[in-house]
């Protein structure tokens, strides 16, 4: 973590704007960033994380606003900067706590956002939607958008006016110059902010450590057609359920080549739909069927579109690599194909369906062996052309893990930037006569979500999950009797998790015994004392014995 030196910060200065991330820097994901002027607040973007092996249970981590909690009729708006997950996915969470936050995005954004709030039952909502060039004002922020290029439509950056300066927001972009639905990330827009003066710049990034430009979406198109002409039975494609110039590379080959096609996974089937009635996904004609009628057409017709691309347990290709998916089942010579990067920390989970497919006769085509996924993420050039364009006073990199956010600001250096941010979710920034520094940290943490309960999971119950599953459990239950202070039953001693052998414990039982009855006899009769009591001498007998730290759980029990 950064800045572990820090404290609470000082109230901010009258005039002064405040920024606090929280979520977003240090790992790819949850985005949120709020921003105080005069003690209203604006926030922007507002995702989830999806959890790593090391957090069994968990369904989504969200961003800690626990600091605001008391204070979320302040907030002015929620502006949403595009429609992927990591900074859309939490919105219902917050709006939970304050419906009638006003929520700002593209029509694309506020339609896939609306679509999760009614999932919620969150269906009286305030929304106003935006384009590029357009101008609204919420309090004392006047808020501005602009066109970027990213690996969905809509994207927008904001730029933020306050008396405090000017603050300069991408989201998530890139500068590709031939995308495929011909919306270029506007640089013109960016110039004329630069000409009016960019007082702080907050910029993705994701790939500031990846040389050179981001190649174009179109260049996969060559990769894409070589699997449709080379695959002699059924096709699978997973990608993002929000990658819509994904799916219409897949629609667009599928007619060339006579295919059907049928999406696969709630979430696919959801947002093309809100795709296409929107008109940001053009299905040619008569491909599109039903993906439960896909089996009607001989295998050499059939594309199947899936969610699943980063290994989620539960996702449709997941699913399909297990054997376990109600309709959908691998047969030798099919094609899977994963049209997407990997997420950190999901290299495991991909790599686990990966194999389970191949083992299945699927042959798998992905990002290690053909140019199937370009990133939707600005690379060093392009970071580079930006600051060169906007030149701000003041860069503090967003949107990234630790060595991302490093690698954006040494870029910024290198083009003469001298103030330049590096921060961490929760630390406080505050700009102040237009030079902004790190003031302080408030305390912000991973909040879960477990099926309905959000933020009950503690870090000590994911340690005691992770036990349980690579450990094992042990209970010990032993019988007390009050009146001759001895043991009058047990040890009864069970365990699972582990092979153990059936007289594995067979040892350690007069050990307990022993032990307790000798507490017993120096006056020790609380039931908790004498848990721990077993807790230490099974643990140590299981340690030295079998190597293993299980999770024990001892009962002592009254007569």
């Amino acid at each position: 973590m950064f800045h572990p030196e820090l404290s609470d910060p000082p109230a901010l200065p009258k005039g002064g704007l405040r920024v606090i991330p929280l979520g977003g820097l240090g790992e790819v994901g949850r985005n949120m960033t709020v921003f105080e002027y005069d003690g209203r607040l604006l926030a922007v973007d507002c995702g989830v994380l999806f959890p790593e092996d090391h957090q069994p249970g968990v369904d989504l981590i969200l961003p800690d606003w626990t600091h605001f909690r008391g204070r979320l009729d302040d907030i002015e708006a929620l502006v949403l900067t595009h429609g992927h997950e990591d900074h859309i996915g939490a919105t219902p969470y917050l709006l939970r706590e304050r419906q009638d936050i006003p929520i700002v995005g593209s029509k694309l954004t506020l339609a896939l956002t609306a679509s999760k709030l009614r999932e919620h039952r969150l269906r009286e909502t305030v929304q106003h939607e935006v384009k590029e060039g357009d101008t609204i004002t919420f309090g004392p922020f006047e808020l501005e958008f602009i066109a970027v290029n990213h690996s969905i439509p809509d994207a927008l950056a904001v730029a933020i006016r306050t008396p405090a300066g000017l603050a300069l927001h991408t989201g998530d972009f890139k500068m590709d110059q031939l995308p495929l639905d011909g919306r270029i990330t506007d640089l013109r827009h960016f110039a004329r902010l630069a000409d009016e003066g960019v007082d702080l710049f907050l910029t993705d990034s994701t790939n500031a450590e990846v040389p050179g430009f981001t190649v174009s979406e179109r260049r996969i198109t060559p990769a894409i057609e070589t699997v449709f002409r080379e695959s002699k039975q059924r096709i699978i494609v997973a990608c993002f359920a929000s990658h819509i110039h994904r799916v219409q590379q897949i629609l667009d080959a599928a007619a060339e080549h006579g295919r059907k096609v049928g999406y696969v996974g709630r979430s696919m089937v959801r947002n093309m739909q809100i795709a296409s009635e929107l008109g940001y996904l053009h299905v040619p004609e008569g491909v599109l069927v039903e993906a439960k009628t896909l089996p009607d057409y001989p295998p050499e017709k059939q594309v199947l579109i899936s969610t699943g691309s980063q290994g989620e347990p539960m996702s449709a290709l997941s699913r399909i690599a297990q054997k376990t998916h109600n309709f959908v089942f691998i047969e030798p010579g099919d094609t899977v194909l994963l049209a997407s990067s990997l997420i950190p920390g999901n290299e495991n989970a991909v790599y686990r369906v990966i194999n389970g497919l191949a083992r299945l006769g699927a042959k798998v085509v992905h990002k290690g062996n053909a140019l199937v996924h370009v990133s939707g993420h600005a690379s060093a050039g392009e970071l580079l052309y930006c600051y060169n364009i906007v030149q701000p006073k003041n860069v503090m990199p967003v949107h990234g893990e630790v060595r991302h956010l490093l690698a954006n600001g040494e870029l910024a250096r290198q083009v003469g930037i001298e103030h330049v941010v590096i921060a961490d979710d929760g630390v406080v920034v505050d700009m102040v006569d237009g030079v902004a520094k790190v003031v302080g940290k408030v305390e912000v943490g991973y909040v879960y979500v477990d099926g309905q309960s959000v933020g009950d999971v503690t870090e000590t119950e994911l340690k005691d999950r992770r036990i349980l599953g690579e450990e094992g459990f042990v209970s010990v239950i032993v019988v007390v009797d009050s009146v001759s202070s001895k043991v009058s039953a047990g040890p009864e001693i069970q365990a699972r998790g582990n092979a153990w052998e059936p007289d594995a414990f067979d040892e350690i039982g007069p050990k307990i015994l022993a032990a307790v009855n000798e507490a017993l006899a120096d006056g020790t009769t609380d039931t908790y004392a004498l848990q721990q009591i077993i807790r230490r001498t099974i643990g140590r007998w299981v340690s030295d014995t079998h190597r293993r730290r299980p999770m024990i759980v001892p009962v002592v029990l009254e007569a």
